[in-house]
């Protein structure tokens, strides 16, 4: 199975300075556990997770006032479609993240998350005898 069976083509970009309750609220709403933040100032594209805005809060840092390019990883995997499910869960378990932007043509076509994979894996494995 490929990445582009397996991801979310609902991508929510926000801006660099949305603040984390902003980015929080919206993610929330469309049931995302992560948000493209597109900051041409800082190279482009970015991810901001759920893991970023705890980590942030967790610090006691006022979500009201922190902006999310302060809290974005810049320095991002990327994922193809046509990649297999195995080579994202690879990437991801080698860097530590559960979510991967899916580019097509050098623009977010989808995001593919571990819980996206596991969707996909769950079905097949339920079926061997235990």
């Amino acid at each position: 199975m490929l990445v582009r069976d397996a991801m979310s083509t609902v991508v929510l970009t926000i801006g660099p300075t949305h603040t984390l309750r902003q980015a929080a609220a919206l993610m929330s709403a469309r049931k995302v556990g992560a948000a493209v933040v597109h900051d041409p100032d800082a190279g482009g594209i970015g991810i901001l997770t759920e893991r970023d805005i705890l980590n942030s809060v967790g610090l006691g840092q006022d979500p009201d006032t922190e902006r999310a390019h302060a809290h974005t990883t810049n320095n991002v995997v990327f994922a193809a479609p046509a990649w297999t499910l195995e080579e994202a869960a690879g990437a991801m378990a080698h860097g530590g993240f559960r979510h991967l932007i899916v580019l097509d043509g050098g623009e977010p076509a989808g995001i593919v998350s571990v819980r996206d994979i596991i969707r996909c894996w769950a079905p097949a494995r339920q079926q061997v005898p235990a």
